[in-house]
């Protein structure tokens, strides 16, 4: 009674190397999406930060520099308010908390660093917008301000239609009331470079930190900068402030929680990581074809005896072996042929 032959093997070449692919793709996906998810999370939220698009949100002084061929970016990194190497850095300060940052920071030259001046609400239906906005109380700017500026007060005026600056006179157009720092006490370092003279600075320097402070934010934000005269302020005092055309113009957004993440994922796919990273994935493709031309398909299972005149022969031919007796069979063998070649 014949015996069944084993089945053949379900996997052939082609699916183990589409398995095989699918697995490196998908391993390489999730490294990807773990070291960089925080990167592609949507960060226009409303607020007063440069991601933003809102009426408070600075993301409008970013496209208006954009738009007039500045180099501008928004920086994520910490070290770059003390230790970059190049370009004009704008520090926009939270609605809320202190102003303690200035002194916790050694901020490098040169720093503008934007106060605030108003609050907004959310919109729940579009969290990009914002539905009401609200002065910030002077006095509570007041008590966030003498932690640095101990004698000075906000002071909010009615705008005057021409303002006088390094750069002529130009007119302003701020919401609602200028907002402006004056300086109470006669002895104070603080430098007024822009301000109406008995009202107060609308720019100042402060010598001892190496920063300028402008007290309206209503020239840089979206809102604002939809009327003409606001937007034309705001370049020219950004080319003020720089040494010349070719120095970046960087946009903080790290003191708003958006820090960029620095992890060991990222780190080995950035320079100059990126080359052994390569190294060692060529090294383990290699290893990988190696080790599949080496052992290949595992070997199917036979019968201790095949059936079939092949077999037969093949058995035969395996007793004369293992018998030793070739070379006595030989000559036999050879008139075998001769006979049958003369018949033929």
């Amino acid at each position: 009674m014949s015996e069944k032959a084993p089945a053949a093997s379900p996997f052939s070449a082609r699916i183990v190397a589409i398995l095989i692919a699918i697995a490196a793709i998908s391993f390489g996906a999730v490294l990807v999406m773990a070291g960089w998810a925080p990167e592609l999370r949507d960060r226009n939220r409303a607020g007063d930060h440069p991601f933003s698009t809102s009426a408070l949100g600075f993301n409008g002084l970013v496209r208006l520099l954009e738009g007039a061929g500045y180099p501008v970016r928004i920086s994520r990194l910490e070290s770059d308010l003390e230790s970059r190497a190049w370009g004009l850095m704008i520090v926009t300060l939270p609605a809320y908390g202190d102003f303690s940052v200035l002194d916790e920071k050694n901020l490098q030259s040169v720093t503008l660093v934007v106060m605030p001046k108003w609050y907004g609400y959310g919109d729940a239906g579009n969290p990009t917008r914002q539905i009401d906005t609200r002065f910030i109380g002077a006095r509570e700017l007041n008590d966030r301000l003498a932690e640095l500026y101990p004698d000075t007060e906000i002071a909010r005026i009615d705008a005057p239609e021409r303002l006088a600056t390094p750069w002529g006179d130009v007119p302003i157009k701020p919401d609602v009331r200028l907002q402006l720092v004056k300086d109470t006490s006669m002895g104070s370092d603080l430098q007024t470079a822009i301000g109406i003279e008995g009202a107060g600075a609308l720019l100042f320097f402060d010598p001892e930190r190496q920063l300028y402070v402008l007290t309206d934010p209503d020239v840089f934000h979206t809102f604002g900068l939809a009327k003409a005269e606001n937007a034309r302020f705001a370049l020219q005092l950004i080319d003020y402030l720089r040494y010349d055309e070719s120095e970046p113009v960087l946009i903080d957004a790290a003191l708003h929680g958006f820090v960029r993440s620095e992890n060991l994922l990222k780190m080995m796919f950035s320079v100059p990581y990126i080359g052994a990273t390569l190294v060692a994935l060529a090294a383990a493709l290699l290893l990988g074809w190696a080790a599949t031309l080496r052992f290949g398909p595992s070997a199917r299972e036979e019968r201790a005896i095949a059936l079939g005149k092949q077999a037969l022969a093949d058995n035969s031919a395996g007793l004369v072996t293992m018998a030793r007796r070739e070379a006595r069979m030989a000559p036999g063998y050879l008139a075998l042929v001769r006979r049958r070649l003369a018949r033929a």
